[in-house]
């Protein structure tokens, strides 16, 4: 088992910046892949962004240019730095994990959320 610990989060005003990190910790020599997703009430989880561990990432298209993910494969640890910060970013953020094999992602561990909320 892996286990995801977010922070981060809160209240930021329109415009703003704000960062969220999250720590593996267990079993993480069984993944090679982490990322955020987000979700607002009554709607599902989407995906904000994903990076491999070869660097490699992946953003949604609403976040491209405003947010960037990074990651630290020796501590486990994986930073989103969102900018320019609009009211629709609000959300609870979740950072995932897993692995993925021949393109083929499966991202079973999820952490237990933080929440953004962009507002003046």
């Amino acid at each position: 088992q892996v286990q995801l610990v977010e922070s981060g989060g809160g209240l930021v005003q329109p415009g703003g910046s704000l960062r969220l990190s999250c720590a593996a910790s267990g079993r993480t020599s069984t993944i090679n892949v982490m990322g955020w997703y987000r979700q607002v009430p009554g709607k599902g989880r989407e995906l904000v962004a994903l990076i491999i561990n070869d660097g490699t990432t992946t953003y949604a298209d609403s976040v491209k240019g405003r947010f960037t993910i990074s990651a630290d494969n020796a501590k486990r640890t994986v930073i989103l730095q969102m900018g320019s910060l609009e009211p629709d970013d609000t959300a609870v953020y979740y950072c995932r994990a897993g692995y993925v094999l021949y393109g083929t992602y499966n991202l079973q561990y999820w952490g237990q959320g933080t929440q953004v909320t962009v507002s003046s």
